[in-house]
């Protein structure tokens, strides 16, 4: 009587697994003929029967599920593709030797380049957030695309999803990721111009064939220097300046002399406030970095903060040196010398009716128009660089007047009327 009862028993398991796998099957047909509806339906159908099933109808199974979502996904349905991407893990996960693995493989690659693809378009829409969340889901399917978590965290950052962007970065920090990519190159024998290979063993194979020849390898510079320092940013705007302080202090222990990192040490003494210390990094940088105008325009802002305005001028002179159309350091040094109009305004208001005073006060007007006269180039050239600055025009036309350049004062008032029609 036993017998016969295990006999059933295995009637009914065998019934149960040709059952499973023709759904799995009349899904699959479906997928193939584009009607992904119908596949999702079947297999949602089939998915109480699936818990008991052997691992190889499992993976069978997940796979299925995996593909009717991606193809009724394309590249715009986020949660789909989520879907695709847990079910290919699944099938992986369940059945990593089994007989579906080089369909898995090949389902999950075209997985990666739908949702890349996907993440592209969203990125040059503005569309970060879903960018980030693609490029996510992509690493998700493959572990070792760790570029995709690098990408996935930079769109979070521009998406201002800061939590995601920490998660991302520290996960790279974890797995002790550096981005270091090496580029190969080979100069053509007919041409003699240099190419870039996709592979190493694909230049090599160039090289033997007599094509190419004088091979030569590029490494790119470690990410983490730049993951660290956004992080850093992060908690800085986010007001965990405790965290950003604890976390560049332990980067830049480790890599001292990574740029990177200076500079966002330096970015989060000035936003604190501290331009002392700010000064102070931003000066070892023009050490390792001193034909950037930049930073000698970053140290004249501070040196400004700091009341220290002969020192803000000579660095906004030295950046000009270095970029005579550094815009902004024209426009900074010409501020400095009209900073002195207030208090030569104050004092001709002060003034009486004697003699001296009536002298006093052409001398001021006199000293006013020589500082009008100095700022004036400036402020010129700065316009020739940027028109459609209404403040930058303002100021041009009320100097001209003040000069009795009418021609030149008529002449701003009618670009300010333009401007602001």
């Amino acid at each position: 009587m036993k017998k016969q009862i295990l006999i059933a028993g295995m009637i009914m398991i065998s019934a149960i697994t040709f059952g499973q796998k023709k759904e799995i099957k009349s899904a699959e047909k479906a997928t193939k003929s584009g009607d992904f509806t119908e596949a999702i339906s079947i297999l949602k159908k089939a998915e109480t029967l699936v818990s008991s099933a052997d691992k190889s109808v499992k993976s069978q199974y997940y796979l299925a599920k995996g593909n009717a979502y991606m193809g009724a996904a394309e590249e715009n349905d986020l949660d789909k593709l989520k879907i695709a991407a847990e079910s290919f893990s699944k099938a992986q996960e369940v059945d990593p030797k089994g007989k579906y693995v080089s369909e898995l493989e090949t389902a999950m690659d075209n997985l990666r380049v739908v949702l890349v693809n996907g993440a592209v378009v969203d990125r040059d829409k503005g569309s970060y957030k879903s960018a980030s969340e693609k490029l996510y889901a992509g690493y998700q399917v493959s572990k070792k695309d760790t570029l995709y978590l690098y990408f996935a965290a930079s769109n979070a950052v521009r998406a201002k999803e800061y939590d995601n962007a920490l998660k991302y970065y520290q996960h790279l920090v974890d797995i002790e990721y550096t981005g270091i990519a090496t580029t190969y190159f080979a100069i053509n024998n007919e041409t003699n111009v240099e190419r870039e290979f996709d592979t190493k063993d694909g230049r090599n194979k160039a090289i033997k064939d007599g094509l190419y020849s004088k091979p030569r390898d590029e490494k790119s510079e470690s990410k983490i220097g730049e993951i660290l320092k956004n992080m850093t940013l992060i908690y800085n705007t986010t007001g965990d300046t405790e965290k950003a302080a604890g976390l560049i202090k332990k980067a830049r222990k480790e890599n001292p002399d990574n740029l990177a990192l200076m500079h966002a040490e330096a970015n989060m003494y000035y936003g604190a406030g501290d331009m002392v210390a700010y000064k102070k990094i931003i000066s070892e940088i023009i050490e390792k970095d001193p034909e950037n105008p930049e930073l000698y325009f970053n140290l004249g802002v501070a040196s400004k903060k700091n009341d220290e305005t002969e020192a803000a001028l000579k660095y906004y002179e030295k950046a000009l040196e270095l970029d005579p159309n550094y815009e902004a350091a024209l426009i900074n040094i010409a501020q400095i010398v009209l900073d002195k109009d207030p208090a030569m305004i104050e004092e001709m208001n002060a003034l009486g009716t004697s003699t001296a005073d009536y002298n006093r006060y052409d001398e001021i007007q006199e000293e006013r128009n020589n500082m009008y006269k100095e700022a004036l180039p400036y402020l010129e050239k700065a316009l020739t660089l940027s028109e459609g600055k209404v403040q930058l025009i303002r100021t041009l036309r009320d100097i001209y007047s003040q000069l009795s350049m009418d021609d030149k004062a008529k002449e701003m008032k009618a670009l300010l009327e333009k401007l602001e029609e």
